[in-house]
C-alpha cells in the first residue's frame, strides 16, 4: 500500500511532468513559429466573430444565468460518482457468492481469516484493519453490515436526487431554462381627447363680428 509520502511524491511528479510539457511546447513554438504580423492577427480575437464597437456594453444576463445553472447542476452530479462506487463496493461485498472469507477459496485456509476480495473492499470503504474486523465479526456480520449500507446509500442518494429535482423544477418553473424568454404586454388603449380648439382666420373673425 503506498505511503502518504509517497502519494505526494507522484502528485508533485505529474504535476511538474505537465507544467514541463506544457512549457517545452510553448518555448518550441515561440522559437521555430514565423514571424509575419498583419492586420487580422492583430486583431482582437473574440469567438471567431469580428469586434464590433466597444468591449464596454451591457450583454445578455440570459449567459450568465444558464452558466451558472450548469455549474450548479454540473457539480451535483458529480456526487453520484464517489456514491456510485461505495454502492458497488458494498452490493459485492454482501453478495451471497462473494468470497468474504478465505476459507471460501481455500478450504485449507484459517477460519477467520478474510479473503483478498474482502480485505481490499473493506479498505477501499475506509477500514484501516479489516483482519482485526474478521477477529471480531464473522461472515454473517459483514455482508448484514455491507447491506445496511447499501441501503442507507440508496436512502441517502434519494433524498440527494430528490432535492435536486426540486431545485430543477423551480428554475424550470421560473423560465430560466429557456432561452427566449415569452414576454406577454399588456395592451394599452389609446385615450381618447378632444381635439384643441382650432385659431379662427381673419376673415371668420370679422364676419362673426
Amino acid at each position: 500500500m503506498a505511503t502518504p509520502t509517497a502519494i505526494a511524491a507522484y502528485v508533485a511528479l505529474f504535476a511538474l511532468t505537465g507544467f514541463l510539457f506544457l512549457f517545452v511546447n510553448l518555448l518550441v513554438g515561440w522559437l521555430v513559429r514565423p514571424r509575419l504580423p498583419n492586420r487580422e492577427k492583430l486583431e482582437v480575437y473574440e469567438c471567431g466573430e469580428p469586434t464590433i464597437g466597444s468591449s464596454f456594453v451591457q450583454f445578455d444576463l440570459r449567459f450568465y444565468v444558464v452558466a451558472l445553472l450548469f455549474i450548479i447542476f454540473d457539480v451535483e452530479v458529480a456526487f453520484f460518482f464517489p456514491w456510485a462506487a461505495v454502492f458497488g463496493k458494498a452490493t459485492r461485498l454482501a453478495a451471497e457468492s462473494a468470497p468474504v472469507m478465505a476459507a471460501d477459496l481455500d478450504p485449507a485456509a484459517p477460519a477467520d481469516q478474510l479473503s483478498p476480495f474482502a480485505v481490499t473492499q473493506l479498505r477501499e470503504l475506509g477500514m484501516t484493519d479489516p483482519a482485526a474486523i474478521a477477529a471480531t465479526d464473522g461472515v454473517t456480520t459483514i455482508r448484514e453490515t455491507a447491506d445496511r449500507l447499501a441501503l442507507t446509500s440508496i436512502a441517502d442518494i434519494g433524498v440527494f436526487f430528490g432535492v435536486l429535482l426540486v431545485g430543477f423544477a423551480y428554475v424550470w418553473k421560473r423560465g430560466d431554462l429557456d432561452w427566449v424568454r415569452a414576454v406577454t404586454r399588456q395592451r394599452v388603449e389609446p385615450t381618447h381627447r378632444a381635439p384643441p380648439p382650432r385659431a379662427l382666420e381673419p376673415s371668420q373673425s370679422i364676419l362673426s363680428a
